[in-house]
């Protein structure tokens, strides 16, 4: 498989991931509702994403792009990284953005992140004996609650949040040069419907253990 192909790969795992975090973030924004409706909304709608067959083939799909995004952009950055060896002082370098020429240990920010939010939700969810509300559901709120009032835990959200703006900023429109879907009478209404995007994702993100800490 060659660069450009993982190239490719990596855009339309990366698109795909993107599509997924807006679903993720409606889903979300119900930890802003009251407490007692914001608990009873929360856990039936993750009961409705863990019990749908569909939903779970979703899921295995996601579980996929996440790996090969993470494992494309892996081998394009050792890749880049031993064919710009001779070209470690090139004055493009200044030109291009800070979080550009770190797209690596941004991804690896977010990965790490990951790991920590699986293993705090989804790893209990699945393999954990959280109690029951009073609909019968798992009380995932409860869970989301609780670990979003240690200070620590939001802090670590918000930063990597931080990260991911930054990730998110330069993959959308990288990927859209990739793919092709560029033009340059476009390009400023592409960089600024990225940074939108990621502006209201991550920020949205972010505080939502922000509320949690201080309201509850």
């Amino acid at each position: 498989m060659n660069t450009l192909t993982r190239k490719i790969i990596m855009c339309l795992t990366g698109l795909f991931l993107c599509f997924f975090l807006i679903i993720h973030f409606l889903g979300n924004l119900q930890l802003f509702l009251p407490a007692e409706e914001a608990q009873k909304s929360f856990n039936a709608y993750s009961h409705f994403l863990s019990g749908n067959p569909f939903i779970k083939i979703i899921s295995y799909g996601l579980y996929a792009c996440i790996i090969a995004h993470a494992l494309d952009a892996l081998y394009i950055t050792i890749q880049n990284k031993k064919s710009g060896g001779a070209f470690k002082h090139d004055k493009r370098d200044r030109a291009s953005k800070w979080y550009t020429r770190n797209m690596g240990i941004l991804g690896f920010v977010i990965l790490l992140f990951l790991v920590l939010h699986f293993q705090n939700f989804w790893y209990y969810y699945k393999f954990g004996s959280l109690s029951l509300d009073q609909s019968g559901n798992k009380d995932l709120y409860t869970l989301v609650v609780i670990s979003f009032q240690q200070w620590w835990i939001v802090l670590i959200y918000v930063l990597s949040m931080l990260a991911l703006f930054y990730h998110l900023v330069h993959g959308v429109h990288s990927a859209t040069r990739t793919l092709g879907v560029f033009h340059p009478k476009y390009v400023r209404w592409i960089q600024k419907t990225g940074v939108l995007y990621a502006v209201v994702i991550c920020l949205g993100f972010a505080l939502m253990p922000i509320y949690i800490y201080f309201t509850y």
